[in-house]
C-alpha cells in the first residue's frame, strides 16, 4: 500500500513550527517570502531612529532586512514558536550582540510591551494563524505609537484568483484569509485610521495598512 507523502510544511507545522522539518520550512519561508516582503516594505518610510516590531518573525529574515534600513533604532521580533525564536536569534546574531535587534518568545494575544512602543509594526504571512484577529489587532494598535504604521502582509487574500492548490492549503491549515473589504473592516474596527489595502498586479499579494 502506498503511503501518502507528507510535505515539509505539514511536518513542520506552519501554525507553530517545530523540529527539523520546522527548521527546514522556516528557511524556505525566508526565501519564498522575500519578494512579497520587499514589495510591502515599500509602504514604509523608515527613519534612522525607528523602533520597529515584527510579529510572527519566523526565520528572522524580515527582522534582518529592517535592521539594514535603520541606523540608530531597534528592531524587535516576536514569535510564539520557540524554534522560530531560536532561528531568528541565529540569523540576527551580529545585530543582537550590538543591541540593534531583540528577539523574544511572545504571542500577539498579549504583547509584552508598553503602550505606544513602536513607530512601525509588520506581520508577514502570520495573520492567517492569529487566534482572534479582531481582538489581536487591538493589541497591535495599543503598542503602536501615535502617527505609526502597521502592515499586514500576505501572499493570498480571500477574493484573489485562487487556484485549487491555494484553496487546498487554506482548508488543510485552516487559514484565516480575509477578502480585501474584510481587511479594511478589521483594521477600522480595531481603531486604525487612514486604512489602505494594497495589491500588486499579476500577483495574489495583499498589504493591508493601518495608521494610528
Amino acid at each position: 500500500m502506498n503511503e501518502k507523502k507528507v510535505s515539509v510544511t505539514e511536518l513542520g507545522n506552519p501554525r507553530q513550527p517545530h523540529g527539523e522539518a520546522g527548521a527546514e520550512m522556516l528557511e524556505g519561508m525566508n526565501k519564498r517570502h522575500y519578494e512579497v516582503t520587499g514589495w510591502a516594505m515599500e509602504h514604509f518610510r523608515f527613519d534612522s531612529g525607528d523602533s520597529v516590531l515584527d510579529i510572527g518573525c519566523g526565520g528572522g529574515e524580515t527582522v534582518r532586512r529592517i535592521a539594514e534600513k535603520i541606523s540608530g533604532g531597534t528592531v524587535w521580533g516576536v514569535d510564539y514558536s520557540a524554534l522560530s525564536v531560536e532561528l531568528s536569534l541565529q540569523r540576527n546574531k551580529e545585530n543582537i550582540e550590538s543591541g540593534k535587534v531583540r528577539i523574544i518568545e511572545a504571542s500577539v494575544e498579549k504583547l509584552p510591551f508598553e503602550n505606544d512602543s513602536f513607530d512601525k509594526i509588520i506581520t508577514v504571512e502570520s495573520f492567517y494563524f492569529w487566534p482572534d484577529p479582531q481582538e489581536n489587532l487591538k493589541e497591535v494598535y495599543r503598542v503602536l505609537r501615535e502617527g505609526g504604521k502597521f502592515l499586514i502582509v500576505s501572499e493570498l487574500y480571500g477574493d484573489a484568483d485562487l487556484d485549487e492548490n491555494d484553496l487546498e492549503g487554506i482548508r488543510k491549515y485552516e487559514l484565516f484569509n480575509p477578502t480585501l473589504a474584510q481587511f479594511r473592516e478589521l483594521l477600522e474596527k480595531a481603531g486604525f485610521k487612514n486604512v489602505a489595502v494594497h495589491t500588486k498586479d499579476g500577483e495574489k499579494w495583499v498589504c493591508a495598512e493601518g495608521n494610528k
